[in-house]
């Protein structure tokens, strides 16, 4: 193990939230486990990541951790509470519990038809991307309308209020980041709670007139199951399936456009070949994916790869650097949509494998395919501008022509 913190501390750095791989480079250089400081541990190596994301030694921040280690902090954070009561920081046996119930509405014919909307969707955004002249901005005009109209979609939120719903899931998911900024979980607590009100209100108003919406599905579920989802997880849980629903989409498919300005050869397959396109997007959420870190602690002694981590200590896993690991992925720095065995762990592992995982990667399938085949001459039309994080990377701008 690499006990100098140098390499590791890198990974706060404007230049590291920027571009991060060459700090993954040197992690890999010094080995899989690094040493930040007394309290934590920074994992970069895909085993050692898989293993920990596997491991019921290693668990979520839920918030009897919180309250362990910052006393007091989920009641000045009300994003904190919230993200404590949802599936994504739940412990066993609660977390399959709830994770249970949120998966039981989403059936087949309802995921069959989230296909059909996401294709309409996107061709509409497409026609709307085209329809004035010059530059304009891919991150704006489609790669989170896209998502953002999918998730609501399924939710069951009104046409009219989801312009209002980018803003708030971009500050609320500052909340993920291992370490956040107190201005930023300023914002956070202001998302957080503006969302608990607003779905609060729309929980009330499908109990009363229930829709065809997963909204309405998961109140029945909820109310016909003795009450084994409370008011609050069922409200906290659908806000962070809206957060989640598109933040890290929108980034999937903002990335992913980055990529294919610089390979010609991609674009023209994508466009002929609607078959290519799921190969090809497994590979950009490995080589450019939106979720790059997540965080566990060790609930008892024990080791990460031969390492001893003492009870308590805080894990840093950085998802991006593991899908660069030249020990589990020859030329790690290539962008190879060929490559055999691809399973990079944007996802996560194990018990809190991402419930969306399959919806993010359906519509990034449709909307490349649907893209270049409407526009084959896309080209890039300026300096694409990064989101400031170091967990969840993005682009806040990405200014194209369309040919």
């Amino acid at each position: 193990m690499n006990h100098t913190p140098r390499a590791a501390e890198a990974l706060f750095t404007p230049e590291a939230r920027d571009n991060p791989v060459p700090v993954y480079r040197a992690l890999h250089a010094g080995g899989p486990v690094h040493r930040l400081d007394d309290a934590w541990v920074v994992v970069c190596g895909y085993a050692e990541v898989d293993e920990v994301l596997r491991s019921p030694v290693f668990q979520v921040k839920d918030s009897g951790f919180r309250e362990r280690t910052r006393p007091g902090w989920t009641a000045e954070h009300p994003s904190a509470a919230m993200v404590g009561d949802s599936v994504i920081r739940a412990r066993a046996p609660h977390h399959e519990r709830v994770r249970r119930l949120l998966s039981r509405p989403l059936t087949s014919r309802r995921v069959a038809g989230l296909r059909t909307a996401a294709l309409g969707h996107t061709r509409e955004l497409l026609t709307g991307l085209g329809a004035g002249t010059g530059p304009v901005d891919f991150v704006d005009g489609f790669a989170y309308p896209l998502p953002i109209a999918v998730i609501c979609d399924l939710l069951g939120v009104p046409v009219e209020d989801r312009g209002w719903f980018r803003g708030q899931a971009t500050d609320l998911s500052y909340v993920l980041e291992p370490a956040g900024r107190e201005r930023d979980l300023t914002r956070a607590d202001a998302a957080a709670s503006g969302l608990m009100e607003y779905f609060a209100r729309l929980v009330g108003l499908r109990r009363r007139q229930p829709e065809q919406d997963l909204v309405s599905s998961l109140v029945q579920v909820s109310d016909g199951d003795g009450g084994r989802l409370s008011e609050r997880e069922l409200v906290a849980n659908l806000v962070l399936m809206l957060a989640a629903g598109f933040e890290t989409t929108a980034s999937l498919l903002a990335n992913g456009l980055a990529v294919l300005l610089d390979r010609p050869a991609d674009r023209e397959r994508l466009a002929r070949d609607p078959s290519a396109a799921a190969a090809w997007v497994q590979e950009v959420l490995r080589y450019d994916p939106p979720a790059q870190a997540t965080d566990r602690w060790a609930t008892e002694d024990t080791e990460i790869g031969g390492v001893r981590v003492p009870e308590g200590t805080q894990v840093l896993l950085l998802l991006g650097a593991a899908n660069r690991d030249p020990r589990r992925f020859a030329a790690p720095d290539d962008f190879d949509p060929g490559r055999a065995d691809n399973q990079p762990l944007t996802f996560g592992a194990g018990p809190h494998f991402c419930l969306g995982s399959a919806l993010a990667r359906m519509e990034a399938e449709i909307a490349f395919h649907e893209l270049l085949a409407r526009y084959p001459r896309i080209a890039s039309a300026g300096t694409p501008v990064r989101t400031d994080r170091l967990a969840l990377r993005g682009h806040a701008e990405l200014l194209v022509t369309l040919g």
